[in-house]
């Protein structure tokens, strides 16, 4: 059996377990999800570790394929290839994190835990699967826990709006995405149908779509994984989602289901219809400068942490499209490398700020000041996390986003001009200034203090030595998925940046 398959199918199982316990036994219940989560981490980083980039451009590794319904041409079929590796190694890490940083849930202690696992195996699962209906399965399987998570353990006045909205929102894209596929599947003559990714990539490399059907299914699968990624303008459900949502709801949301639409744009739509996705490539860089300077300056106005980080979340996606809009060697890197180092910072503030809410019983800014005296640790890490979302040098984001901007340079000067300066600029400003209204100022505070032992630290040490190792390390990561994104760019057909233009620190010749 696939490694893989352990990865997202341990804290499912587990799930099941609990289901079974009686709810009393709390600390049982807890431990089996601390267990299943690190077992899930331990075998991904083995993953990782054995993955073969030299191997690569060969096809996927770590391969399983059982035939489930052969007359639909559906097979349970996971692998691992540069694109989706590094993907599993955040989502396994941020799934174990999640479950950490939730002690603090003290009511329907097992229910909560059966819907957290079920929504992290499900996302490991939809990155790992090679199959549409797989695909797509496992990440509803994961979506369908966040709205009833929101709805019962959420917090602020407005958990229930942003139950509904969120439900609205990510339900309609998902039901875009599940018509594009559909579509996609009657394209292929009735015996050659299938839902297999690989063989639909052969099958269209070898027999270009129609322009008429490119036509009508890209721009469906655009929008519905775009309202998933939270694409201006269709981005309003996530700030206040976010925020009211529970701790480890948000930092798996926000960290990792939400990189699944940028995930199936790079892997299904680009290769899939390359006329339509050239087509479409200035409109989407223009939607996305929307999130980097409409959602950023909208970041600026927020005097609450989470809408903040929220708001924040959304313009970080923008880089992640203007990449995927270069339609370039270096661009696309760029945005897998920003999918990943995103999944930690996002996790890793929300876990942050989750904890100064639980502590002070707030998120409003204008409440805080002089917190840094009282808390060393927790002020410590946010200040280096709020510094990584400025994109410093020395943490992921960093070698992604400076991919983007030379592939998205190739394409227009002006519109990587302005997203360098919603990067510098915009993100600087509103960092800055919550670490000066947060952590310094002459307030006095008490009853109030850092996380008292080293596992309760933990969760916050992994998720930022991801930010720091990748961001001093980039090459783990860029080695493995240029390999792996060039046959994309080729299907494409556009003018590809070479990433041997990159200084050598930050990839391979």
């Amino acid at each position: 059996m696939s490694l893989l398959t352990y990865i997202f199918l341990l804290p499912m199982l587990t799930a099941l377990l609990i289901v079974l316990i009686p709810r009393n036994y709390r600390f049982v219940i807890r431990s089996l999800a601390l267990l299943a989560t690190f077992a899930s981490l331990i075998l991904a980083v083995t993953a990782f570790c054995k993955f073969d980039t030299a191997a690569a451009a060969r096809g996927f590794q770590f391969v399983q394929q059982i035939t489930w319904a052969s007359a639909l041409g559906m097979s349970y079929h996971v692998g691992a290839d540069g694109i989706n590796i590094g993907l599993i190694l955040m989502g396994a890490v941020v799934v174990f994190a999640a479950t950490c940083v939730s002690y603090r849930v003290t009511t329907r202690e097992k229910e909560f835990y059966i819907l957290l696992l079920t929504m992290g195996g499900g996302i490991l699962g939809a990155f790992a699967s090679l199959d549409l209906f797989f695909f797509y399965f496992f990440h509803e399987l994961a979506l369908v826990p966040v709205f009833i998570m929101i709805g019962v353990w959420g917090r602020g006045e407005n958990k229930n709006f942003a139950a509904f909205q969120i439900t609205l929102y990510l339900s309609f894209g998902a039901l875009l995405v599940l018509l594009g596929l559909i579509a996609l599947y009657l394209q292929l003559p009735p015996p050659d149908r299938t839902l297999d990714i690989v063989t639909l990539t052969e099958y269209f490399k070898a027999n270009p779509m129609a322009q008429a059907p490119q036509h009508l299914i890209f721009p469906v699968l655009l929008f519905g994984f775009g309202i998933l990624v939270s694409l201006w303008p269709f981005h309003t459900w996530a700030p206040l989602g976010y925020a009211s949502a529970p701790t480890g709801t948000a930092m798996i949301h926000a960290g990792v289901l939400k990189k699944f639409g940028l995930y199936g744009l790079i892997r299904i739509a680009l290769p899939f219809m390359p006329d339509e996705a050239r087509h479409w490539a200035v409109i989407l860089s223009i939607l996305c400068l929307g999130n980097i300077l409409y959602c950023g300056l909208v970041a600026m106005r927020q005097r609450d942490l989470n809408m903040l980080i929220g708001n924040s979340s959304v313009a970080h996606m923008g880089f992640a499209f203007l990449g995927i809009a270069s339609l370039s060697l270096i661009g696309i890197t760029g945005t897998v490398v920003i999918m990943i180092a995103h999944g930690f910072l996002a996790a890793l503030t929300y876990a942050l700020s989750g904890y100064l809410r639980d502590e002070l019983q707030t998120t409003d800014m204008d409440q805080m000041g002089g917190l840094l005296r009282k808390l060393p640790f927790i002020g410590t890490v946010m200040i280096m996390a709020m510094l990584a979302g400025c994109g410093l040098p020395g943490f992921a984001g960093f070698p992604g986003e400076i991919l983007v901007f030379f592939g998205s340079w190739q394409r227009s000067e002006v519109i990587a001009v302005l997203a360098i300066w919603g990067a510098l600029i915009i993100a600087g400003v509103y960092m800055f200034r919550a670490i000066r209204d947060i952590w310094h100022g002459p307030k006095e505070w008490t009853a109030i203090g850092d996380p008292l032992t080293l596992a309760r630290k933990m969760p916050y040490c992994l998720l930022l030595g991801g930010l720091i190792l990748f961001g001093c390390f980039p090459r783990l990561l860029t080695d493995k998925i240029k390999t792996n994104v060039a046959p994309v760019v080729r299907m494409v057909g556009a003018e590809a940046v070479q990433l041997s233009s990159v200084p050598k620190g930050w990839s391979a010749k």
